[in-house]
Formats: C-alpha cells, sequence, structure tokens
C-alpha cells in the first residue's frame, strides 16, 4: 500500500482484519460510553454522538491496531482532516493552522 507519501508496509489483509475488529468493538458498551460523553478527542468540540467517529490514534495504513487505547472518538471534521497522520503529525499541523 503505498499512498504517495511513504510506503506503510502493512498489507491490505492486516487493513481488512482491523477494520473488522473496529467495527466489532463499536457495538462495546465500552465505545458507547466513550462516545456518550459527546467530545471529539482532537477539537474537543461537543457534538451529537451520533456525529463521532471511530478514529484510530495511529493510523491502520500506518501500522495501528484495532484496541482500545487507539480508540477514540472523532467529529468528522477531524477525522477527515487527519487521514493518517500520527498524533505528533497531526499536532504540528494545527499548531501551523493557529499560527495562520
Amino acid at each position: 500500500m503505498d499512498d504517495g507519501f511513504f510506503f506503510s508496509g502493512v498489507d491490505d489483509a492486516t487493513i481488512r482484519r482491523e477494520r473488522g475488529k473496529a467495527r466489532d468493538l463499536r457495538r462495546t458498551r465500552w465505545w458507547k460510553n466513550k462516545i456518550a460523553q459527546r467530545v471529539c478527542h482532537y477539537c474537543g468540540q461537543v457534538t451529537a454522538m451520533e456525529e463521532l467517529t471511530m478514529d484510530h490514534l495511529v493510523p491502520l495504513a500506518r501500522g495501528g491496531r484495532s484496541v482500545k487505547n487507539n480508540l477514540v472518538p472523532s467529529c468528522k471534521e477531524c477525522n477527515n482532516l487527519k487521514k493518517t497522520m500520527l498524533p505528533m503529525e497531526w499536532e504540528d499541523y494545527m499548531e501551523r493552522l493557529d499560527q495562520q
């Protein structure tokens, strides 16, 4: 899998398997409790539960896994902006936006 910026070395079968694990976790009480707080992990905005998405802090394409300590609720806007950034890349991106 090559997105033009980096080669992740993560194969499609692994990504499919991890997405399946994430789907299973969405149905758990743990996830329902996370989204019940209604807060986006990235921007801190209160958001309707239905509008929150599950985001991998370390994206699957970058070797992340679908485990509880790698999954956070995110508003759709932040999730779309973050794409495959690692947490430190996201922080740098947000700092650059603040400086503009």
